[in-house]
């Protein structure tokens, strides 16, 4: 082989070196470029993360009186099983004296939850777990007449950041920091012992 023919055949081959590292190259980066939009929309929309997915929570053990916490959108969420007593308390007119916003005029609830107890059943109550002043966590004080907060109390939730203080419907009792009622997130019940938060009921 003359050295002209090697000087060719070195170049033949570096040429095709060349395009076969250009063709893998291209290749990848096409289907980085395809795959992109594909992964992405396995991504929730911004609407969708907003919101957060909806949870459940399996009530059917929650004993009168008690009361569970389940997670949604980075919030606590108290859902109580209000006793008869408890319930009876949430018409009386001198409670209603004590409070800020007895009617949830001011508050955040779904429409299903604007009355007195604050519920779709007014069995179960359920919150959002956090104070309308900051931010803080209430504590539940579901025992009247506690002994910290006065012969006066009917029971429901303190906030032990700065003293405000809800009702037995998250209703927020006049002279405390916090401006409005606990906030009652859209839920509604797949069955007896099972509700969904997240998701509003459907009420005719």
């Amino acid at each position: 082989m003359s050295e002209a023919d090697r000087v060719d055949s070195g170049v033949d081959s570096g040429r095709r070196h060349f395009l076969l590292v250009a063709t893998t190259v291209t290749g990848v980066a096409g289907a980085a470029l395809t795959a992109i939009p594909f992964l992405a929309s396995w991504k929730p929309s911004a609407r969708a993360q907003a919101l957060g997915a909806p949870v459940e929570a399996d009530i059917s053990k929650l004993e009168p009186g008690a009361m569970i916490k389940v997670n949604w959108r980075g919030q606590a969420i108290f859902i109580v099983n209000r006793t008869p007593d408890m319930r009876a308390k949430l018409d009386s007119a001198e409670l209603a004296a004590q409070l800020r916003d007895p009617e949830s005029k001011e508050s955040e609830q779904p429409p299903y939850a604007k009355n007195s107890a604050r519920a779709l059943n007014p069995e179960y109550l359920v919150l959002v777990g956090v104070c309308t002043h900051l931010g803080c966590a209430p504590m539940s004080r579901f025992q009247a007449g506690d002994a910290e907060l006065g012969a006066d109390w009917p029971g429901g939730f303190y906030c032990p950041c700065h003293g405000s203080k809800f009702d037995l419907s998250g209703r927020v009792f006049k002279d405390v920091p916090a401006p409005l009622n606990l906030k009652v997130p859209p839920y509604r019940f797949i069955n007896e012992g099972l509700v969904q938060i997240g998701v509003d009921a459907e009420v005719s």
